[in-house]
């Protein structure tokens, strides 16, 4: 093709999840609700590892940092989808596409790190107890958070660094209810079959790289918690539970989503919205309606707001 007949595309509909306006209007009222939830619930979880000192620990710290991604990797494509569901011409420009795909891939890619680094914290607490105070200081709790940062802006900006470079010239219709790399790819005006299975993988390998670390970590932990006392063992094994739990939940969709050979166009949707919606809202959750010490914190929150009020 002559790069000279070739026209910019300055801006990329997005189809969105149906065509239905009934049901358009259900999902805005059902994601307006979800996404509530998800900020509000987050930065309540947030607030009450600040403010609690029972909670001052690696492992609140490290949640508060889970809670703190979730929130905004849920933001940066739930706003611009409950806004779409009102709007007769769902577009974005090229420059929101491309910020799209850097803070996805930015907080994604952080998340993927720190939930290897909450594992580890796990391995430290059940396998080295008596070592726990000494290795999971805090000097070393804002170098693996630091880390989990860093990681995920190295891993954002090597994707940025290939798709704005690619020309792009029609068609421009993405089949999502967001910009994400293999459904732009497709869009390129070149042969983008290598270059979406090199992309796929510097997303994929990472995504499998951490899940089978998680997965190795979180065996060798339950091994060694049968060893433990009866008492020790039920807290332990509640807690990593809530640790697999989210792990499978987050890992899964972005699996089949970059690893996955096939790609379903239904089946993609809903795992877009799985990882960038229903596990955001999720986490929060399992952490805190199967964490104890959350529960009595809150109590404990409430009881002294209540007391504060009374005395006012």
């Amino acid at each position: 093709m002559d790069a000279g007949n070739l026209s910019v595309v300055s801006e990329f509909v997005l189809l969105g999840l149906c065509h239905s306006w009934t049901m358009q209007i259900l999902l805005l009222l059902m994601f307006f609700m979800l996404y509530l939830i998800i900020v509000f619930g987050n930065i309540a979880i947030i607030i009450l590892i600040i403010t609690d000192p029972h909670l001052h620990s690696p492992m609140y710290f490290l949640l508060a940092n889970l809670s703190f991604v979730d929130m905004w990797l849920c933001s940066v494509t739930t706003p611009k989808m409950i806004t779409d569901f009102v709007r007769e011409n769902k577009t974005i420009s090229f420059g929101g596409c491309m910020c799209q795909i850097l803070f996805v891939h930015f907080f994604g890619g952080g998340e993927m790190v720190l939930l290897v680094v909450m594992a580890y914290d796990r391995y430290v607490a059940i396998c080295k107890p008596l070592h726990y105070s000494t290795i999971m200081n805090l000097q070393k709790c804002i170098g693996l958070v630091l880390t989990s940062w860093t990681t995920g802006f190295v891993h954002a900006m090597s994707q940025m660094a290939v798709i704005v470079q690619l020309p792009f010239c029609g068609p421009r219709e993405i089949y999502s209810f967001f910009c994400d790399i293999p459904l732009v790819i497709k869009l390129a005006c070149i042969d983008s079959y290598n270059l979406g299975i090199l992309m796929n993988a510097d997303s994929g390998v990472p995504a499998m790289t951490c899940f089978i670390v998680l997965l190795i970590s979180y065996s060798y932990i339950l091994l060694t918690i049968r060893q433990s006392s009866k008492a020790g063992t039920s807290r332990a094994l509640s807690t990593c539970t809530a640790h697999i739990t989210v792990v499978v939940l987050f890992f899964g969709p972005c699996i089949f989503i970059y690893v996955w050979p096939l790609s379903i166009t239904w089946v993609d949707k809903f795992l877009a919205v799985f990882y960038s919606v229903i596990t955001p809202l999720l986490n929060p959750a399992i952490y805190t309606l199967r964490n104890k010490e959350i529960k009595t914190a809150i109590k404990r929150f409430r009881s002294y707001y209540i007391h504060h009020k009374g005395n006012i």
